[in-house]
């Protein structure tokens, strides 16, 4: 199994960046995937966005919504994370995981109930 994150890099404030994670080795559609955060300095992994990839629903933290687009191109088993109007408190390391569908705990909140992780990709917005 991998997830395998891309796309992070330097930005100022109020532009955007794309984010990606690329899949392998699981059946993509049996899964929801999403993001964590970590800000700098902290070990916590705040959720971002996620997806259920079969029936599509989407969630977003409040602190995203409306600047952040979770979407997922189903024939190369990836998943995008669109950013725009980047603030330097989005400033962090970007977590790909992934969980089996049926889980009962919101995946946003529950960083404990992934089955998979990616390593992660580094966004730093400046002022």
């Amino acid at each position: 199994v991998q997830l395998v994150e891309s796309g992070g890099g330097l930005v100022q404030s109020g532009e955007s960046l794309r984010v990606s994670c690329s899949t392998s080795g699981f059946t993509f559609d049996d899964y929801e995937i999403g993001w964590f955060r970590r800000t700098p300095g902290k070990e916590e992994r705040m959720g971002v966005s996620s997806m259920n990839i079969r029936l599509g629903y989407k969630n977003y933290g409040d602190f995203v919504k409306g600047r952040f687009t979770i979407s997922s191109d189903n024939a190369k088993k990836t998943v995008h994370l669109q950013m725009n109007s980047l603030r330097e408190e989005d400033t962090g390391t970007y977590f790909c995981a992934a969980r089996r569908t049926g889980t009962g705990a919101l995946f946003l909140t529950a960083p404990w109930s992934m089955d998979y992780w990616g390593k992660g990709t580094l966004v730093t917005v400046s002022s």
